[in-house]
């Protein structure tokens, strides 16, 4: 990987390599626009197999969060932080407030929340060496777990695709695949089964199964989600599952999901709009989490705000689908093109 030129060619503006091998500390941080304000994203914890799939991960991840909090109408720029590591057996205190040590050297150009593998608790360490932190505990001020208000989104967004595919948003009687029950699914899932929904799920840890069936999720294998007949896909998981590899046994007319970077490259959403696949563009549909942060960001916390701002994605997903439909483009073209006229306008002098 060319990082210089893959950095460039992306817009980047900044790459923070982060090393402290007394307490295991092997991170990146990743600071993709900050037109519209600091970069705010979460931090990532993750055993990548090599340093070049998750420098990676968190240069793409970065780039989708300048264009999730452009679209969300939030005046924050775009960041993401990767520490790699297992997060079931290698956090400890002292490899967070490393980590908080370099977040603070930044200085306030990067803001902090959670992510996939983090916790509000873990936070509470790293807002021992830096102020520029989000997601922490309600109880220690802060906005407390962010996928909360993501599983919120991405119901709302799921509703939404439903009116525009079928003309009714319900989802009574609707089999919904979910790929990876963590706590974006978790907060997800009571609002489906509550409408009626039958849910499918598949996670690579058996507890994480054994909670989904105590709701009356059935489950399956990991691999044999794709092939699951259901009238919606959800990728919760990690990102690029949907591939060259996934999409031909895909039996779902729409995929919303709340994973980042769903699409492993931008042919794979006109690969799905010629097979009449809906796609949720995954920045929109999961922005939720940045949504409930922003509501932290220089303020007392204030949920009231951060659920009804969170609401609002129900229309921005329509907002998207109706671009996408009026100027036939793919999804994920609409919403590239609506967030970079709020990022142009707020370029002009």
């Amino acid at each position: 990987m060319q990082i210089l030129d893959f950095m460039t060619k992306e817009g980047h503006e900044q790459l923070l390599v982060c090393t402290d091998p007394a307490v295991g500390l092997k991170a990146f941080i990743a600071i993709h626009d900050t037109t519209l304000g600091p970069a705010c994203g979460g931090c990532r914890i993750w055993p990548h197999p090599t340093e070049e799939a998750a420098l990676e991960d968190v240069l793409r991840l970065s780039r989708a969060m300048t264009y999730k909090s452009a679209l969300a109408g939030l005046d924050l720029g775009g960041g993401k932080a990767l520490i790699i590591a297992d997060p079931r057996v290698d956090k400890t205190e002292a490899l967070f407030r490393s980590f908080g040590r370099s977040i603070d050297t930044l200085g306030g150009k990067f803001i902090v929340a959670e992510d996939v593998g983090a916790t509000p608790e873990d936070m509470v360490h790293v807002a021992k060496e830096t102020d520029h932190v989000v997601g922490l505990p309600l109880e220690h001020g802060g906005s407390g777990e962010t996928s909360i208000m993501t599983g919120l989104g991405v119901y709302l967004g799921m509703k939404a695709c439903a009116q525009e595919k079928w003309g009714n948003d319900s989802l009574n009687g609707k089999t919904i695949a979910i790929q990876g029950y963590g706590h974006v699914a978790e907060n997800l899932a009571p609002y489906l089964i509550a409408e009626g929904a039958n849910l499918v799920v598949t996670d690579i840890f058996p507890d994480a199964l054994q909670r989904a069936e105590a709701l009356g999720a059935r489950t399956v294998a990991p691999d044999d989600i794709y092939d699951v007949d259901c009238d919606m896909f959800s990728p919760n998981a990690l990102g690029g599952v949907i591939n060259p590899h996934t999409i031909p046994r895909l039996r779902c007319p729409i995929i919303a999901g709340g994973a980042n970077n769903q699409l492993s490259s931008p042919e794979d959403a006109k690969t799905l709009a010629r097979r009449g696949i809906l796609y949720a563009p995954d920045y929109v549909i999961n922005a939720g989490g940045i949504i409930n942060a922003s509501c932290e960001v220089g303020m007392a916390y204030d949920e009231a705000l951060a659920r009804q701002k969170t609401e609002g994605i129900y229309n921005t997903i329509q907002r998207v689908l109706r671009m996408a439909a009026d100027d036939d483009i793919t999804t994920a073209q609409a919403a590239d093109l609506l967030a970079e006229a709020r990022l142009q306008k707020a370029r002009q002098p």
